[in-house]
């Protein structure tokens, strides 16, 4: 199994290697989901790059998702994506929409 605490930095490295992301953000959610603290397994993923142009946002997720399936096969529970191309990311004004509060597990 992978050690969680190198699992942010890990994704980094994926998205900007073969992605060659111009930027990506990786927003550690767990804290919302009732897991123990300093874990990794719930994360958001923001990422833009150039690879995205021409693509439907469901191939922008599956580039993303093959990219993370050693992640998303040992402890990465759950993975929201922002995929965004370098024009999209330009029109964008503010900061992404945080995600909502958890409805199920411990966290109840």
């Amino acid at each position: 199994m992978l050690k969680m605490a190198t699992r942010v930095l890990r994704i980094r490295t994926l998205m900007q290697g073969p992605l060659s992301a111009s930027h990506v953000d990786i927003i550690n959610e767990s804290h919302m989901h009732g897991v123990p603290p300093d874990s990794e397994t719930h994360l958001k993923v923001v990422v833009v790059s150039p690879q995205f142009d021409g693509l439907s946002l469901l191939k922008r997720h599956q580039k993303v998702q093959e990219l993370l399936k050693e992640e998303l096969e040992s402890g990465l529970h759950a993975l929201s994506i922002i995929a965004k191309t370098e024009a999209e990311w330009a029109k964008m004004s503010g900061p992404v929409d945080p995600s909502p509060k958890c409805m199920g597990g411990f966290g109840k």
